[in-house]
């Protein structure tokens, strides 16, 4: 089976190319912001499901240089994502992705594990 770019393993979490495109960006302008801080670290996208938020759990995506242990970690597009062992059950076939348009700009998570999202869609129910 050839899988499309986009497309997620179901025990894995990927990214499309347009979200990869942006984390890479960001964490260009981050690192060049103060280079002296970010000598010797490789940073990653940590993506991971928290307590909190309007339906119960909220995701949090940030750049991190820890590898934690138990983390699983995925390469795509150029991106390293790492995601803590907690966090993997509920990301797993999860797709990242980037909206920039008119009406909404931002990350998004395509979860096929979640049973509901809030309006804000910044938080989702398992």
């Amino acid at each position: 089976m050839t899988m499309n770019p986009t497309e997620t393993k179901p025990d894995t979490i990927g990214i499309t190319e347009m979200a990869a495109d942006k984390v890479r960006e960001l964490l260009d302008r981050e690192t060049s912001a103060a280079p002296e801080d970010h000598e010797g670290k490789a940073y990653a996208l940590r993506i991971a499901v928290q307590p909190g938020g309007c339906a119960g759990l909220r995701y949090a995506l940030y750049f991190d240089d820890r590898q934690l242990e138990g983390d699983l970690i995925e390469s795509l597009h150029g991106v390293e994502i790492r995601v803590d062992k907690m966090s993997s059950p509920y990301l797993k076939g999860a797709e990242v992705d980037y909206i920039d348009g008119l009406q909404q700009s931002g990350f998004t998570i395509n979860n096929p594990n979640s049973k509901g999202t809030c309006a804000c869609g910044d938080s989702a129910q398992f």
